[in-house]
């Protein structure tokens, strides 16, 4: 395993690399979430999902990936093109005019790997159940993922989805929650405190594993114990503590990373703390 962990954190390392130079090239995007996420996305693509890059919007005999927290579609892309989605120069053209990678993910350009478009928060959790309940009823024994942003738990729709999941025991889907303690507006616990969100889903009826998901082996370890804990009547919620910005040390900890570009020397010292490993685009 310890190869397959360095394997992982190698890829980590360059879809890093990739995400600050996508949004110091725009000017624009979200970086801080989509560093702080940037495990969670390569265990689950290099290692737990069994996708087919040769995309199929239906997604049947396959697992579905969706991202609620669609701002931080740098990761996203990034990850989609190193996995073979589509080719990785295709990343140049991030938010540029008629590009296919648009700030927010959206389907009607037809980018392969995305199936929703997430501009708005908490809406995620509820297309992940319909998706996740149509695999049952067809007889599709693959999993549904979704990751949320924790700032989004604000949103009432998300606990909508939580109640209708565990009600219809959708016990093929499984939720997670980055939990790096920033929105857009400053840290949760001033804007609007989410209280004790481990309690708070297992009274919703949700099985809840917690996880460091800046830790590549503790990932690796969460993903698969939330997959045994499928099939069992309960949908599975992950509790992932990330640091915002985590690889580049002046993004850390704070929200002010959320939705600013690194400007020149920024972007110079950001790519001096990543290593790069699989060759930039």
């Amino acid at each position: 395993m310890s190869a397959e962990i360095e394997k992982l954190e190698s890829i980590a390392s360059q879809i890093r690399r990739d995400v600050v130079r996508m949004v110091h090239a725009c000017s624009s995007g979200h970086p801080g979430g989509s560093l702080g996420c940037t495990d969670y996305f390569t265990a689950l693509y290099f290692h737990i999902l069994d996708h087919d890059v040769n995309f199929n919007m239906n997604g049947k005999d396959e697992d579905l990936f969706f991202l609620s927290q669609g701002h931080i579609s740098p990761v996203f892309y990034s990850t989609l093109a190193r996995s073979g989605y589509f080719d990785i120069s295709e990343l140049k053209t991030f938010r540029k005019i008629n590009s296919r990678l648009q700030g927010h993910p959206t389907t009607h350009e037809g980018l392969p790997g995305i199936r929703i478009a997430s501009g708005s928060l908490g809406q995620g959790l509820s297309v992940a159940t319909g998706a996740a309940q149509t695999k049952k009823l067809n007889g599709d024994k693959h999993h549904v993922y979704v990751l949320m942003g924790d700032g989004e738990l604000q949103e009432g729709q998300v606990w909508e989805a939580a109640m209708y999941a565990a009600h219809h025991e959708v016990d093929n889907l499984i939720a997670t929650i980055d939990l790096n303690g920033q929105q857009i507006d400053g840290p949760t616990e001033t804007v609007m405190s989410l209280g004790n969100l481990k309690a708070k889903w297992e009274a919703f009826g949700w099985e809840v594993i917690e996880m460091n998901g800046n830790q590549m082996t503790d990932v690796i370890r969460g993903l698969e114990l939330a997959k045994i804990k499928t099939n069992k009547s309960k949908p599975v919620m992950i509790l992932m503590q990330t640091d915002m910005g985590f690889g580049v040390d002046y993004m850390m900890g704070t929200h002010k990373w959320h939705g600013v570009a690194p400007n020149d020397e920024q972007l110079a010292l950001a790519l001096d703390q990543l290593k790069e490993t699989l060759g930039d685009y």
